[in-house]
């Protein structure tokens, strides 16, 4: 009798390590997702923002509530890429390089959360 408990316990063991990898196997993956997610919606934001700035819209208060969203949401960051990134003239690269820093920072932290589980 004492071998069946201990062997019932090993199996109950396993399938709590078993059940422990699927849980952190399905955090790890939700985590991912979030990831790109998250960088996706920034860049569209970013891209929004771009172009609200080259189109002169009339003057509408849900209007100018988008663009202060999106001024406050986009331009700490941007702000970042133009002090490192002279302008060209009325050509304004730091959107470019911000979305492509954002992409390789994005999968960065994909492969370090991947290799957490």
């Amino acid at each position: 009798m004492a071998r069946r408990g201990t062997r019932q316990k090993a199996e109950n063991a396993a399938v709590g390590v078993g059940a422990a990898s699927i849980l952190l196997a399905d955090w790890v993956s939700s985590a991912q997702n979030f990831v790109q997610v998250f960088i996706w919606v920034y860049v569209l934001l970013i891209f929004a923002y771009v172009l609200m700035s080259w189109i002169r819209l009339p003057y509408s208060i849900w209007l100018n509530r988008i663009q202060r969203f999106l001024y406050d949401v986009v331009e700490p960051y941007l702000r970042i890429f133009r002090r490192i990134i002279p302008p060209f003239g009325p050509l304004d690269l730091s959107p470019m390089v911000a979305v492509i820093v954002l992409f390789i920072a994005g999968r960065i932290v994909n492969e370090l959360i991947g290799n957490l589980g």
